[in-house]
């Protein structure tokens, strides 16, 4: 039972790391190659959106990045 729980809890704690910081949570799930991947992804989407799209709707996109790196983060540990 104590296995399941700390499941959900390095679940929980890997999405909202990466939720923070793309790929940062699937990094510290032994995920590296995927990390650094989504991580480069985040870079590259922030630096186009910050040049062609400074928007409320770059902002959303960025949002929703975020939201599916962190739910990618809990649904594979």
């Amino acid at each position: 039972m104590k296995e399941v729980m700390d499941m959900d809890t390095n679940s929980l704690k890997n999405a909202i790391f990466s939720f923070i910081i793309p790929g940062l949570g699937q990094y510290l799930s032994d995920d590296k190659s995927k990390g650094v991947g989504l991580f480069a992804a985040a870079i590259a989407l922030h630096i186009f959106i910050w040049f062609f799209m400074n928007n409320p709707a770059g902002s959303l996109i960025q949002t929703l990045y975020h939201l599916y790196a962190g739910y990618d983060a809990y649904k594979n540990y």
